[in-house]
């Protein structure tokens, strides 16, 4: 891109050795615009030659801007709102008049940046990405014409047909006029659609199917056309099958990825140390199949660090196996990560890799890459350093052996290991605790649910596992052997792949300084927010009833976590420099900085490679996508583990939180299943509900009183859809009184407003729909 008059006049500096003026905010501006790429605040800086007080000065004024709406952050560049990043993820939707693909931009933000953008797609004939069409999710690379609109080459394409829709064929008891049949979307944004005899192919009823939509009968209704059999609703594991399958998630290995990994043999000892003598041990879930982490704890024997310990982490080496370029690592890569349901695993590498060459089973020879950490007393880490190494697991245990032991209870397997292994991890811990404590990192209290399953697949319960010390034990050794890894890649000038966790945006602290003023709890104005503010402020409601209320919003203010080449830190974590070094077994990531340090520390082969390196960019978007796909498919299993649970509970009561609040209705959560759900506005009573966004609550206009998030209610199930994993309730609870309100307005309690509820906004599982439209 050819630089800009602005960019040109700056960078030029004929006033060298002085101190260049101060440009208004108009200049700024016009630099962002038509330098969309080197908009960085250094990059601002350095092309206006800003310099000390300027750079404070600028600082302010781009808060300003940010804060006016004139511009946005992407990363750690600015833009103009509407502005769409260099490399971003698109789907192609459409053709135009000249045969040409059509995309948007698969996040886009419309209440802040407008209606989405429409991307020309350029194949270009000598990429070699494969062809693009319609249906398809791609890496694009954006370019903006200065008169025109943008253009995308595509990088690589993530995901193919996605015009075709996931259901379930339902025959009908009497068919009419051919039609023998329904589709049951398992979307629950998308209505029921026809099935005609003549497009049904082989399905049978209850067969879970792909298919297309080839028009619309005399009503308007959509029809149906089976493209693919996926197999019986009904069978085990089914449920999670869905979510597979509409968001394309590989689940078989190609025979190269297999016959590749069947070749592999055990690691030599070429440039290893041999560290099979030192009593590393496991410590997992009691379910786990794969061991990729290793652990052992010593107290500093050195006078000068007096109270001091040093840590041992080991991970398996998964470099050594998965090299560049090979089959296993190019489907590693389109995989990006394992994804985990309740009712199986989908691996990120096969299992002759990632439960046998990459486990560390106890008493078998192992390749890991370690990294040996030495702590002051005060919990200061004082220097690290990496090996690779060949190691032997000296015990495996879980979680609940290692606690039970170190509390005195009965643990036949971990008591043999109590005095040399384990109390010597636990006195690190309590080292490395305070250098946490003196952190600060954000302390959310968000308790995980976990689903229990009988053999036949369905959900025998929910419970919500208890956080042990041992837990947090491994959870901080882990954090601090990712940021080793940050912080010698950095020192070697190594590229690498960050995770990084951006500080919330402006536009969501000011929702949420609004918020904390309807309870009275000031949230300061400044560009300097910590994690730090956050924990106060959750110090401050732990006894109140609006704790959850306060956990959900700060939690929403929060910014996504993602991978990226370029480091702004981890705001969660309150780091400067963290990267993912653990888990190589099931992340990515992982992978790609195991074989930086590798290649970085000259510790042989399986090192990162150039090519590598000049795309670490591309990586970086894909793998996040990936991480964000598992999370969805995840998440929307176990929505429907859950509806499905309960459908034959229709008509039951249940306790549950709103948590959530909308111009439509009420989101709800189960407490006991943590099964979500919705509640129509129109199913609230028969008076007029305003929608206070800011308070995050729905406010009754006759009778004053409130839903808001956070609060208890009794809800009851009315109407359950398994496929697409959703419940709708109806309240049985009474809103509560808002604080303040005057007594005038509660007098009016129970009298009919004589107003129309509001209605016709939404369906019965929250989908908008037209006025007038009932079900």
């Amino acid at each position: 891109m050819a630089k800009s008059k602005t960019s040109r006049r700056a960078s030029s500096n004929p006033n060298k050795g002085k101190r260049a003026p101060m440009p208004d905010r108009d200049a700024i501006l016009k630099f962002i615009t038509e330098n969309p790429d080197q908009a960085g605040k250094r990059e601002v800086a350095r092309a206006f030659g800003l310099k000390g007080a300027q750079r404070i000065n600028l600082k302010a004024i781009l808060g300003e801007l940010q804060d006016e709406g004139l511009i946005k952050k992407q990363g750690k560049r600015f833009a103009k709102p509407g502005t769409l990043p260099s490399v971003t993820v698109l789907d192609i939707t459409a053709r135009d008049r000249e045969g040409g693909l059509l995309a948007r931009p698969v996040q886009w933000d419309e209440e802040t940046d407008g209606k989405y953008p429409v991307v020309s797609i350029i194949n270009h004939p000598r990429s070699k990405a494969p062809a693009a069409g319609v249906g398809d999710r791609v890496l694009a690379r954006i370019s903006t014409p200065p008169k025109g609109s943008p253009r995308g080459r595509v990088m690589k394409v993530l995901d193919r047909n996605r015009g075709t829709l996931l259901g379930v064929y339902r025959p009908y008891e009497q068919p009419e006029h051919g039609y023998i049949g329904r589709i049951e979307p398992t979307d629950r944004k998308q209505d029921e659609l026809l099935i005609h005899e003549k497009n049904l192919g082989d399905a049978k009823p209850g067969n879970l199917v792909e298919v297309s939509v080839v028009g619309k009968n005399t009503h308007g209704l959509k029809q149906a056309k089976v493209e693919k059999i996926i197999g019986d609703v009904n069978s085990e594991k089914a449920i999670s099958l869905i979510a597979l399958h509409q968001h394309n998630i590989p689940t078989v290995f190609p025979d190269d990825v297999v016959k590749e990994a069947n070749r592999a043999g055990e690691a030599d000892m070429h440039k290893r140390e041999d560290w099979r003598d030192l009593p590393l041990i496991t410590i997992d879930p009691a379910d786990a199949k794969d061991h990729d982490d290793a652990v052992y704890a010593i107290p500093d024997d050195n006078e000068a660090n007096d109270g001091g310990v040093i840590v041992t982490v080991a991970i398996a080496d998964v470099s050594w196996y998965v090299r560049p370029k090979s089959a296993l690592d190019k489907e590693a890569l389109l995989r990006g990560n394992s994804v985990y349901f309740p009712d199986r695993v989908v691996p990120m590498l096969p299992e002759r890799i990632s439960n046998e060459l990459c486990s560390l089973k106890e008493g078998v020879d192992r390749p890991a890459l370690a990294v040996r950490m030495t702590y002051a007393a005060d919990g200061r880490k004082l220097r690290h350093t990496f090996h690779r190494v060949m190691m032997r697991s000296h015990a495996r245990l879980s979680y609940q052996e290692a606690q039970a032991a170190i509390d005195g209870e009965e643990a036949p397997r971990a008591e043999p290991h109590l005095e040399k292994i384990l109390k010597p991890l636990w006195a690190a811990y309590e080292v490395l605790k305070r250098g946490r404590d003196y952190r600060k990192p954000l302390e959310l209290d968000m308790p995980e649910r976990k689903i229990l399953l009988n053999d036949d697949g369905s959900v025998d319960r929910v419970v919500i596992p208890p956080r042990l010390d041992a837990h947090k034990l491994i959870e901080e050794f882990m954090v601090q052997a990712n940021v080793a890894a940050a912080e010698t890649l950095e020192k070697r000038r190594q590229p690498l792949i960050y995770r990084v966790h951006d500080v919330p945006s402006l536009a969501k602290l000011e929702s949420l300084r609004q918020f904390l003023r309807t309870l009275a709890i000031p949230l300061a104005k400044g560009n300097q927010v910590k994690p730090a503010v956050f924990n106060a402020i959750l110090t401050q409601v732990e006894e109140m009833d609006s704790k959850e209320l306060v956990n959900s919003v700060i939690l929403r203010s929060q910014s996504q976590a993602e991978y990226s080449p370029v480091n702004i830190g981890h705001f969660g974590l309150n780091l400067k420099k963290y990267a993912h070094f653990t888990s190589p077994i099931r992340r990515y990531a992982d992978l790609i900085v195991h074989r930086a340090l590798v290649a970085s520390l000259g510790l042989g082969d399986g090192g990162l490679t150039l090519p590598e390196e000049e795309n670490l960019d591309v990586i970086s978007q894909q793998i996040s996508d990936s991480e964000r796909r598992a999370m969805l498919a995840e998440r929307q299993t176990i929505d429907r583990l859950i509806s499905t649970h309960l459908s034959d509970k229709i008509g039951a009561q249940f306790r549950g939180r709103i948590n959530g609040v909308t111009r439509a209705g009420l989101f709800i959560t189960l407490l006991e299943t943590g099964a979500d759900g919705f509640i129509p506005i129109s199913m609230l009573g028969d008076e007029y509900y305003t929608y206070d966004e800011v308070s995050h609550r729905l406010f009754g206009e006759d009778t004053g009183l409130i839903f808001q998030m956070g609060d208890e209610v009794d809800v009851k199930l009315v109407e359950a859809a398994p496929m697409a994993g959703a419940l709708r309730f109806e309240m049985i609870s009474d809103g509560r009184e808002a604080p303040g309100l005057p007594r005038s307005k509660r007098s009016r309690a129970g009298s009919p407003s004589g107003r129309p509820r509001r209605s016709g906004g939404s369906d019965k599982f929250g989908r908008r729909r037209s006025k007038g439209r009932r079900k």
